[in-house]
Formats: structure tokens, sequence, C-alpha cells
């Protein structure tokens, strides 16, 4: 039976599902920039890391002076597309009552800036629910493990009591990177075939799948007696 004591998740393509919004807003931003757009598939694979990490690694070409233009090109488009929240994957919202109810930490680790992560955490009145929510503005970008190890401390939890549980490379990287196991997510950013090299514990195509394996109904309490 799994035995954890922190579940620490990612929010776009783990929780919500906002991957389309975050291709349309790139490509947008590119567009006015007077870049040639990249598709989705390229969009998705930088899914995960911070904003000027990700609009480098698109555009490796663009000079740093030019990428806080980018960034607000795709903040203006991201928003107006926000305007109704991304909606959280089906079973996700009953799976994180299931979990809060069986005694898990609960945490967010995030490549969105803290004033976007705060705005979709409001929208789906979890302002509070978290334990602790990381942003990639307020610390390192994905895969450093800065992130998670702020998490670890704050929660007071050892690396392999914890699990992280996301949808791309960026991820599971930082997982393995602090020495915490993973579940890969399928339903994403990542088809599970590129993220089955990081060896996660659990890979599912279906928030449901997680919560069926950690088996919340059982109080954490109770858990290895």
């Amino acid at each position: 039976m799994p035995d954890y004591d922190l579940l620490v998740f990612d929010w776009d393509g783990t929780l919500a599902d906002s991957i389309a919004r975050i291709v349309d807003a790139m490509q947008h931003g590119a567009r006015a920039m007077g870049l040639a757009p990249r598709d989705a598939t390229q969009i998705k694979g930088i899914i995960g890391l911070g904003l000027p990490e990700a609009i480098q690694a698109l555009y490796p070409l663009l000079d740093e002076a030019s990428i806080p233009l980018f960034r607000e090109h795709y903040a203006e488009r991201y928003i107006a597309l926000e305007a109704t929240p991304s909606p959280l994957f089906e079973g996700v919202a009953e799976g994180l009552v299931a979990f809060r109810r069986a005694g898990y930490q609960l945490a967010v680790a995030t490549g969105k800036a803290r004033r976007g992560l705060d705005r979709v955490l409001k929208g789906h009145d979890l302002a509070d629910f978290f334990d602790v929510t990381r942003a990639a503005d307020e610390t390192r970008s994905k895969p450093d493990p800065l992130m998670l190890e702020q998490i670890l401390a704050h929660c007071g939890v050892r690396p392999q009591r914890a699990l992280m549980i996301g949808d791309s490379a960026f991820d599971l990287q930082m997982a393995r990177n602090v020495g915490m196991p993973c579940v890969a997510v399928g339903y994403g950013a990542m088809e599970l075939s590129a993220l089955m090299a990081y060896e996660p514990v659990l890979a599912i195509e279906h928030f449901s799948q997680l919560t069926a394996w950690l088996q919340p109904g059982e109080p954490l309490s109770a858990k290895g007696e």
C-alpha cells in the first residue's frame, strides 16, 4: 500500500485543463512580437517551466530585453482567456477533498507566477485549501529542486515521504533532483511514453486512478499499522 505524508501537485495539465489556453496565449505572444508561432507540440514541451524560461526555450535567439514584452503579450491573452478559470480535470475536486480528509498534507508546485496562481486558486475556491504553494517567480524554475525543497521544509516532511504528481518532464526531473518519488500524468502536456524514463511509481491517464491508488478512504494515521 502506498505510504506518503505529502502530495505535491503541478497545476497546469495536472489539476487544471489549461494546456490549450497556454498554447493559444504563447502563439499570440509570438505573433505580437513578429515571431513565427511555435506549434502546439513544441509549446507543450516547455509547459512546466517558468514563463521567462519557457519563452527563452522556444525562442533562444530572442534578446533578453524583449522577453518582458513577450510576457506582457502572453499575459494579456491568457488573462482574457481565463476570465472563466480553466476547469479542473474530471475527478480532481473530489480527489483533493478525499486526500484532505485522509490526512495528507497537500501542496502545489507550479510554473505559474504567484499572481496567476492566486487568481486560479481563488477562482476555484481553493485559496486556503493547500498547506503550501510555490510559484516560479518566487523561487527557481523547474526542474531546479528549490521549489520542492521549500515545500518539504514548510511541511516538515522528508523527500521519501512525499509524492510529486505532474504531467511534464520538468516536474518529474525536479522530483528526481530532490530524491522524491513521482507520479506521471498522461492526460496533460506530455504523453506517458515521454515520462516513463523518470521511473514514476505510478502512471495515470485519469485523476481517479491516483485517488484509487492512494486509497484515501483509510485515515492516514492507520496506514502501516
